[in-house]
């Protein structure tokens, strides 16, 4: 499992400067709209420095950290869906992403042109939330009018998936997200963009951004950061803790002379579907999970010495893996 970000926004909000400072990749940044067309893809290591520590441990040849995959398309203005700037047609390539970064310009400076004119944060969320809404309600009326021929036929699961999809109808014709709705199976299935997490990324200094507008974020149940994008030492620990945090994310370790690797599942994975992150066999032969935490692993300098101590545990098929577990699957 990886994690996969797409990242949203007006032109000229920092988009792609957040995309180039993350991935070190030379893509095309321009004071004018639209000058990313085609979607920017990256991949990003996980900072976490136990991966570090375990390689030192294990003397091991290969290092293989987590990664987070950011997508940066094109910006969105008022009227994309309608055709406006180059239209929401690029909103696709963000669909199969787990979340998204919404970055919000709150810096001034009128050296760098603001499509609206003037910088609006709370304005410029409402217009990106609309694109994403209008966007999410052609998905959803596209697959009801299917749906409701299916239900016609008397199928039970047609029938069901009619009443999801006309509640979710509702809600983004009022103008809503659908994150309460995210766990319906027909949801995820359509990998609808206000259905998913988003973290809003806003971008200029603290005093830069209004306290109305973290109110705002807080009261539609969404997080934030503050980061100056103009900082060519921008962080994105914080971006990717936040990402992981968002999501319900953790990590666990295999370690070894061969490689120490990193692996990304969701808080409260059993034992069987974590070890089927590393191999599907694992998941259906799973017998047992030889454990220790990374502390403990890390405090007693090796893996025999953990053993001497007592710290290793043997865990079966209710085990819940932790954040920080390192592990060795046994199998049939």
């Amino acid at each position: 499992m990886k994690l996969s970000l797409g990242i949203v926004g007006l032109p000229n909000v920092g988009k792609s400067t957040l995309f180039k400072a993350l991935t070190k990749i030379d893509i095309t940044i321009a004071n004018y709209p639209f000058a990313t067309i085609d979607p920017n893809v990256g991949i990003v290591t996980v900072p976490d420095e136990r991966v570090d520590k375990l390689v030192e441990l294990s003397k091991s040849k290969k290092k293989i950290p987590a990664i987070v995959e950011f997508y940066d398309i094109a910006g969105l203005v008022k009227g994309a869906n309608k055709g406006e700037g180059l239209g929401n047609q690029f909103l696709s390539h963000i669909r199969e992403t787990q979340a998204i970064v919404q970055v919000v310009r709150c810096f001034g400076g009128g050296e760098i042109i603001h499509v609206e004119s003037n910088v609006n944060p709370l304005r410029d969320i409402e217009t990106i939330n609309t694109e994403l809404m209008l966007k999410d309600l052609e998905v959803v009326e596209k697959r009801l009018k299917s749906a409701e021929g299916e239900a016609k036929t008397g199928k039970k699961d047609a029938i069901a998936t009619v009443e999801i999809l006309k509640k979710a109808k509702v809600k983004l014709e009022k103008g809503e997200m659908l994150r309460d709705l995210r766990d319906e199976p027909e949801i995820k299935e359509l990998q609808l963009l206000t259905a998913k997490e988003i973290l809003f990324l806003l971008n200029g200094k603290e005093d830069d951004v209004p306290d109305e507008l973290k109110n705002m974020i807080k009261a539609l149940g969404y997080s934030y950061l503050v980061a100056d994008l103009s900082d060519h030492n921008f962080n994105l620990n914080p971006l990717i803790k936040k990402a992981y945090e968002i999501l319900d994310l953790i990590s666990f370790f295999t370690t070894g002379e061969d490689e120490t690797r990193a692996w990304t599942i969701k808080r409260g994975t059993l034992a069987p579907q974590a070890a089927g992150v590393i191999h599907t066999d694992f998941e259906n032969k799973f017998i047992r999970a030889e454990v220790v935490s990374y502390e403990a692993l890390h405090a007693s300098g090796g893996w025999q010495a953990a053993k001497q101590k007592g710290l290793l545990r043997l865990e079966g098929k209710d085990y819940v893996f932790q954040d920080g577990d390192v592990v060795v699957i046994r199998h049939g």
